[in-house]
């Protein structure tokens, strides 16, 4: 018997442009993907959609957009904030493949990541729609009919929403 489970991917918040006394790594969000992360937090958490687990990428522009998440979603508990070094700059095999190796546990999983990947797995997961690109601190979020984690197939999620700040209605 399979179970609707929710998979929910964020593009980090803008951030700062590469300088070269900094690494890519060490780029925080500005201070409009500050109030960015804050404002598509507050949408998601208006739709009552709490994710079990906030798996991040630990790069700081994503570590911060999921710790305000985190923090808006009531979710920034230790054991459901983590990070995870393969989810820098992964691309979509390398997110699936992440998420595979979580198990049955979370019913809804949200994922904080970097670009080209998380649109490039956004579209590849949608069945409904195409995601061309997702802007800096989008949602895109979907069901899909399974058991486990390890089940999850490209074309398989359902009543797919993608939001974004600044997103005309």
């Amino acid at each position: 018997m399979s179970l609707l489970k929710r998979l929910t991917l964020v593009r980090h918040a803008q951030a700062d442009d590469q300088v070269p006394d900094r690494s890519d790594w060490e780029r925080p969000l500005t201070k409009r993907g500050l109030r960015d992360a804050e404002e598509m937090a507050r949408r998601l958490k208006s739709q009552r959609l709490k994710p079990d687990l906030i798996l991040s990428s630990p790069a700081i522009r994503a570590r911060e957009t999921a710790e305000i998440f985190a923090k808006q979603l009531g979710a920034n508990k230790a054991e459901k904030l983590q990070f995870a070094d393969e989810l820098y700059l992964a691309d979509a095999k390398h997110l699936l493949n992440c998420i595979h190796a979580l198990g049955s546990t979370h019913v809804h999983l949200l994922v904080v990541d970097h670009n080209a990947g998380v649109s490039e797995f956004a579209d590849q997961l949608s069945q409904e729609r195409c995601v061309e690109a997702m802007p800096t601190c989008a949602i895109f979020t979907a069901e899909f009919a399974l058991k486990s984690w390890d089940e999850l197939l490209p074309a398989t999620g359902i009543h797919v929403d993608l939001d974004y700040p600044h997103r005309v209605a």
